[in-house]
This record gives C-alpha cells, sequence and structure tokens, in this order.
C-alpha cells in the first residue's frame, strides 16, 4: 500500500507522519502474513501509540512521554 492509496477519510483524518506511519505498519503487517484487516488494525494501534484523535475528529501528535517514535511495533498472537 502507498499513502495515496489510503481511503480518503483516513487520508482527511490523518497529519502526513502518521499516514506514514499508518502504510509502513500496514505493509510490515501485511508482508509478516496478516489479514488485510489484521494489518489494518496493527496500522491502526501504531498511529494510537504517537497520535490521539481530538474532538474535530483529526488525529494529533500526543504531547506527552506516551508517543515513543522509537518503540517498536509489536504484535499479539504468536
Amino acid at each position: 500500500m502507498k499513502i495515496d492509496e489510503l481511503a480518503q477519510d483516513v487520508k482527511e483524518q490523518l497529519p502526513q507522519e502518521a499516514q506514514q506511519i499508518f502504510v509502513a505498519a500496514f505493509n510490515a503487517a501485511h508482508s509478516d502474513g496478516l489479514s488485510e484487516e489484521g494489518a489494518r488494525q496493527v496500522a491502526w494501534s501504531s498511529v494510537k501509540n504517537q497520535y490521539k484523535q481530538g474532538d474535530d475528529g483529526k488525529w494529533h501528535i500526543k504531547a506527552d512521554e506516551t508517543a515513543n517514535p522509537n518503540k517498536p511495533i509489536t504484535m499479539g498472537g504468536y
């Protein structure tokens, strides 16, 4: 998946950096054998590690220490 292939509502809600996180996590999970739905769940979890949804419906970077760009992406069930 590429950023320009994201659904329009995802592109409107997520800032550019969060879109990049989403796509990278989706592609990694999908190449590891997860279904498209499973990869999408991993991608949203990755975004939620660093962003939170505001009252405006858009996602904003978290201002506290829970946003850790060096935190590895982990998947359960293995």
